[in-house]
Parts: C-alpha cells; sequence; structure tokens
C-alpha cells in the first residue's frame, strides 16, 4: 500500500480515471486505489467478446462491441450506485459518458439510433464524480505504450483510429463542466512506475475540489 501523507489523507470520494487507449488510466486508477484504500472499479475490455475482431474488421464488429459495453457498462454503474460504495471511496477508470463518445466514433447513423434506444431503456443510474483525472498523451506515445504492454487484440490498433479517438476526448472534455476538471499531460510522465511523478500528481489529485485544472508536468530526473 502507498504510503499516505498530509496531502493524501482527504482525497476526493468519488474519482474517475479517464482518457484515450494506452494513457495509462487502468494502471493509475489501481494505484490510486491502493493509496485511498478503496474500491477500484474497472471497465472489462478483455472481457468483450467482440473487442478482437473489431481492431481487424471495424465495421463488421462496431455494433455489437458498443452494444456489449453498454450493457457492461450499465451494469457496473447500476450495482456501484446500489452499494453506496462512494460514502468509503471509489476509484474507477471509466465514466459511463465515455460509451457514447466510442459509439458515435464508430458506429454510423442507423447504428447508432439502434445504440441510442438501448441505451435509453436501459435506466442507468448516474452518480457525478467529485474529480475527473482526464490523462493526454500523443498518438505516437499511446502505440509506444500499447506496444510495451503488449495485450494481443491491441496490436491492430491503427494511429489513425487513436488519433480520432483522442480528438473526441479532446472535444469532450472541451465541453465537460459536470464537475470539477484535472487535465494532465502524461506525455513525458510515468505516475505507475515513477514514484516522484505519482507523487507530484497526487497532491493536484487531492487538492482539486472545483473547476477546470491543467497539469503540465516536466519528467522528474
Amino acid at each position: 500500500m502507498e504510503k499516505q501523507s498530509l496531502e493524501t489523507s482527504l482525497p476526493p470520494k468519488f474519482i474517475v480515471v479517464e482518457g484515450p487507449i494506452g494513457v495509462g488510466k487502468s494502471s493509475l486508477a489501481q494505484r490510486l486505489g491502493e493509496s485511498f484504500a478503496c474500491d477500484v472499479v474497472k471497465e472489462k475490455a478483455d472481457e468483450n467478446p467482440f473487442l478482437e475482431h473489431f481492431y481487424t474488421h471495424t465495421n463488421q464488429s462496431a455494433l455489437p462491441v458498443q452494444l456489449h459495453f453498454l450493457t457492461e457498462r450499465a451494469k457496473q454503474w447500476n450495482e456501484l450506485s446500489q452499494n453506496d460504495l462512494f460514502s468509503s471511496g471509489v476509484i474507477s477508470d471509466f465514466m459511463l459518458e465515455k460509451d457514447r463518445l466510442f459509439a458515435k466514433l464508430t458506429l454510423t447513423d442507423e447504428e447508432f439510433k439502434l445504440y441510442d434506444q438501448m441505451y435509453q431503456s436501459l435506466a442507468i443510474q448516474t452518480t457525478k464524480a467529485d474529480l475527473v483525472v482526464y490523462l493526454q498523451a500523443p498518438v505516437d506515445a499511446l502505440q509506444s505504450r500499447i506496444k510495451k504492454r503488449g495485450i494481443k487484440h491491441e496490436k491492430n490498433i491503427s494511429g489513425e483510429y487513436l488519433q480520432k479517438l483522442s480528438d473526441a476526448y479532446t472535444k469532450f472534455f472541451h465541453h465537460y463542466d459536470a464537475g470539477p476538471l484535472l487535465i494532465v499531460n502524461a506525455s513525458d510522465i510515468n505516475p505507475v512506475d515513477n514514484d516522484d511523478d505519482y507523487e507530484q500528481l497526487l497532491k493536484h489529485i487531492c487538492a482539486t475540489r472545483a473547476g477546470r485544472h491543467y497539469l503540465n508536468p516536466l519528467p522528474i530526473l
């Protein structure tokens, strides 16, 4: 378990870590959960049976991929709300709104209409995050990290798709005003494996209680 300092003693109760594929959101969420001794909720991408086919045959598999993610994420979100885990603290590596972001990026207009009907029918219970940490990194950095972690079905993700996804995230968070937001340039830091980088980010996470903030840290050598 990470050591706790004065700055980390009172973190936001519900923190969401977001960003494009390969930026390190899941690993950071796990480390934050260990520091704050709280529950970590992760999207279960490796349990989506359509995902590997999607990265090689996008047009054929986009709809089943999105519907599977939607139903699983909705189930996780509803269980989270019903179990009142927020009282003891929760870190999530996804926000429900990201599902529609991916859907708009990958589905045709007719497919999105079907997706949207499903979305509306699920009666999803939502809880606003006390803080969203949005990690950014350029496509070449994302590709390097994806290659390094060596997940089989991710080897076919194209740079073009990553660029479109990054642009969609940028647009989404440009308009995001649902709660406190910390935008982090994660291109040259490694808060997962580097303790100094992590402590630098942790202080900002624990100090952010309102508004929009930007962190553009220099790597600590």
